[in-house]
């Protein structure tokens, strides 16, 4: 049966209300030996084709070309026959959707969800869990699919899912290159990225970015998570990607009940690897905001007691050197007012840092602050200011100590206006600890249902009394800030501090990296800004520990590295010491308008442009890895018939991250729309450009 698309289907304004064109029919009997339906993208440039020869498989073509091989669908359970082979096509719906919707904040404002719809009912002939659906989305840039499973016989309450057998199917492997970071490690989603043949990859966690031999990028994913386990992609044979989806303790996948269906999961397809960094499809999967008055969430950018500790100048627990006191907090406020900064970060003030505090989660206190830092005080003297105190949570992993003292801490937080929160999970990977209902310890994935289900409790939590979350050590991003607007950042993939004490740190094409690979998921907090590389110097042991940038990159960072609120990460006195360098990060915006990505390859170079939000600015930034180059960029993003004054901020000529990192250039010009310009990027070197509006 091949799918027809309706005539009544006419283009639709994108800021119009959603309007559904629904088509229903079920296969007669006559039309029982059918095997196969297509769909296609609105712009027919991608073709999914769903097939029940051999049992329920899909393949996905790019313009003719195949990029998703048959894969099988369906699932297995403890209890009763899993959706196997023995399942065929019962019947088919379709809708077709044009609208737009709207971000509280974002890389833009307007979001347009243009997709064609396809809902495969499959059903066995056997008596028991005999039926289930599968519902596809096909976007320009990508198609979405879920499982769909109501109750029936022997589905009909508690479910136990011990396997997912979604196939994706990679042509041509061994000539396929891919970008990955190893799933089901010990460091959780912290490592430095591969780049090897697909063939060469194990079991690896999502976005999984690859490039066909025809140079078509691919990124699987998911979306919207929730209440299931995260799915990670095992290679079985070559170019065989299966899901894997993380267990609890106990070996079992998911624990559910009917009704219920899963996260999407997400093939991303372009003809190049900027494309993917324009994608909306991630979002446009996830459900609209359960948050119904928004206004009370604020992007921003922070300073924070945080930086020291990580090169050693303080510490997180008490004593002569402890970093969170009541008079350094008011000290960096002063300095947030003076910038115009909205918050102050402060780590270490609670008690429980002392000692080993990596293994310190059962003793974490989140309402008792050490003697030398005033809760009320601190906030108070922010407010006269107007600069906030930016909550710090630390888990170490303990999960069931800190849902134990969720409510009373927030609680404490909401009394004194403390509106944004980062928690950390801090722990092994596979050592998240929880205490059962029988009192015995158990110890889970930071990415299995169970976390997951701790990450999102903490956002509702944090909701009621309109607070922000910044989530470290997380499970990934699936576009539930679309959902839940409160959770407006995480980590999720090395961040500066690897800069400062980690061997390897960063290296020149990370950076670089994190674009087409750990952000399509969505925002971090990496945390940029460093102005001073030699924190080092004086310790023989780390020597060479230090960003692998230019000072222009730090800057370009702003631009590149999305993120609703970015931290100035240095330590005062350092952006005290270069104020000219500094007034790009005062200036940059944390909130924009629209975002387009001009320029790039995986590991090599990006270059974003970004207007800011309700403003005519728009401001540059570029990047490139330990190659240096150089990369003409056209004008035509700015506004046409408007002058701009260029504000740049590039290496300077003798630039290059390993010897000469500070040689930066501040340079002004006019432009147009119609102008083009040259950005000379030296080895791990960066442009970083604001574009003001003249007339």
């Amino acid at each position: 049966m091949t799918f027809f698309r309706s005539k009544l289907a006419s283009p639709l304004s994108i800021r119009a209300a959603a309007v559904v064109f629904t088509l229903s029919f079920s296969l007669l009997p006559q039309q029982a030996t059918a095997k196969s339906v297509n769909i296609s993208s609105p712009d027919g440039s991608i073709t999914l084709a769903v097939n029940d020869d051999n049992g329920p498989s899909y393949r996905v073509s790019f313009k003719g070309q195949t990029v998703i091989e048959p894969s099988q669908l369906g699932m297995a359970f403890k209890a009763v026959p899993g959706f196997d082979t023995s399942f065929t096509i019962a019947s088919v719906e379709n809708n077709q959707v044009n609208s737009s919707w709207q971000q509280p904040w974002g890389e833009r404002q307007t979001v347009v969800d243009h997709h064609n719809e396809l809902l495969v009912r499959f059903n066995s002939s056997r008596q028991l869990s005999n039926h289930y659906q599968v519902r596809f989305r096909v976007f320009n840039d990508g198609l979405g699919f879920r499982y769909e499973v109501p109750k029936q016989n022997g589905l009909t309450g508690k479910v136990e899912i011990t396997d997912e057998l979604t196939e994706f199917n990679i042509p041509e492997a061994e000539q396929t290159t891919a970008w990955w970071i190893p799933a089901r490690g010990w460091n959780r989603y912290e490592y430095l990225y591969n780049t090897t043949p697909l063939s060469d990859i194990d079991r690896v966690h999502t976005p999984f970015t690859f490039k066909l031999k025809s140079r078509v990028h691919v990124s699987i994913h998911e979306a919207a998570l929730v209440d299931y386990a995260a799915m990670t992609l095992n290679q079985q044979r070559t170019g065989r990607l299966k899901a894997d989806l993380t267990p609890w303790s106990d070996g079992i996948l998911v624990k559910t009940k009917t009704d219920f269906h899963t996260p999407w999961r997400t093939i991303q397809v372009s003809p190049d690897a900027v494309g993917l960094l324009n994608s909306d499809l991630i979002l446009n999967l996830n459900e609209p905001s359960k948050i119904a008055d928004t206004s009370w969430i604020k992007p921003g950018k922070y300073i924070g007691i945080w930086w020291g500790m990580h090169i050693n100048e303080t510490t997180w627990g008490s004593g002569d050197r402890h970093g969170a006191t009541t008079s350094e907090t008011k000290r960096y406020m002063d300095f947030a007012a003076e910038n115009g900064f909205d918050g102050v970060l402060v780590e270490g003030w609670n008690i429980g840092w002392d000692g080993d505090w990596f293994f310190n989660g059962d003793i974490f206190n989140f309402t008792r602050s050490y003697d030398d830092f005033d809760l009320k005080a601190v906030t108070d003297y922010g407010q006269k200011l107007g600069v906030r105190l930016i909550g710090h949570h630390e888990t170490s992993g303990s999960v069931t100590n800190y849902r134990n003292q969720l409510d009373n801490a927030y609680d404490l937080y909401q009394k004194h206006h403390v509106s944004q929160i980062k928690t950390g999970y801090v722990a092994d990977g596979g050592d998240i600890k929880r205490i059962d209902e029988n009192g015995v310890a158990r110890h889970e994935w930071h990415d299995g249902q169970f976390t997951i289900g701790e990450y999102l409790h903490s956002v509702k939590e944090a909701a009621k009394r309109k607070i922000s979350i910044n989530t470290h050590e997380p499970i990934k991003d699936t576009g539930l800030r679309r959902t839940y607007p409160n959770w407006l950042t995480r980590e999720g993939a090395r961040g500066q501090e690897f800069n400062a004490w980690a061997n390897p740190a960063n290296g020149p094409e990370h950076t670089a990296m994190l674009p087409f690979t750990r952000m399509l998921a969505g925002p971090m907090d990496f945390t940029p800004g460093i102005f001073n590389f030699d924190f080092n110097n004086d310790n023989p042991e780390k020597t060479g520990i230090r960003p692998q940038t230019t000072l222009a990159k730090q800057l370009a960072l702003y631009v590149v590295l999305y993120s609703p609120v970015q931290m100035a990460a240095d330590l005062p006195r350092n952006y005290q010491a270069n104020l000219p360098a500094f007034q790009f990060i005062k200036d940059v915006p944390a909130d924009w308008q629209q975002s387009q990505a001009l320029a790039g390859e995986v590991g090599d170079y990006v270059v974003f442009a970004r207007q800011e939000r309700n403003g005519k600015d728009w401001y540059l930034g570029a990047l490139t890895d330990e190659q240096a180059r150089e990369i003409e960029i056209p004008l035509s993003f700015l506004e046409s018939g408007t002058q701009y004054q260029a504000q740049i901020y590039r290496d300077g000529a003798k630039a290059h991250w390993l010897n000469n990192p500070y040689d930066l250039v501040i340079e002004q010009k006019t432009v147009t729309a119609k102008d083009k310009l040259t950005l000379s990027l030296a080895a791990s070197g960066g442009t970083a450009i604001r574009f003001k509006r003249i007339r």
